[in-house]
């Protein structure tokens, strides 16, 4: 008898919720997740960093943004340069791009997408204990650049 006036009461309770479950994934939930995000520091003592946190320094924002624009930048070098009569040296992207510059084009930026994603997630990690995963993207960048750079010098000398 006690379970039924329980369960009855617990009915007519959750008749009364009508606002949002706050469990519940949506853009509200990304939109508080990046606005008011709480894990910056350690949780337990016995933590010497945090690893994953919620927040990221505004640098690798920055990073990640550069390089995803500089990938596009190269993709599109790659296909003007390509035109005029280069070589891909890459034998994994010159095979993609046999099939078509769509595949070439969404191939390389979900691979480096994905990279980044990665890359930024793990930001705080330590590769071997010596190098953090964040200088990866700060690597990564720095390579772009050069790449882009040298291609923007090789596509003006050809055109």
């Amino acid at each position: 008898m006690e379970s039924q006036d329980a369960v009855e009461q617990a009915e007519l309770y959750s008749g009364h919720r009508e606002e949002m479950d706050r469990r519940q994934f949506g853009w509200r939930t990304v939109v508080n997740g990046f606005v008011r995000s709480r894990r910056r520091e350690t949780r337990r003592e016995s933590e010497v960093e945090p690893m994953f946190t919620d927040w990221h320094h505004p640098w690798l924002f920055f990073l990640a943004t550069g390089t995803m624009l500089l990938s596009c930048m190269d993709a599109f070098f790659t296909l003007r340069l390509l035109e005029l009569g280069a070589v891909e040296i890459n034998p994994i992207m010159a095979f993609v791009i046999g099939k078509s510059t769509m595949t070439f084009t969404v191939t390389k930026m979900l691979l480096t997408g994905f990279g980044i994603l990665a890359l930024v997630y793990m930001a705080r990690s330590k590769v071997f204990n010596r190098m953090r995963t964040g200088l990866f993207l700060t690597m990564l960048f720095s390579f772009y650049s050069c790449l882009v750079c040298y291609e923007f010098v090789l596509l003006t000398y050809l055109w």
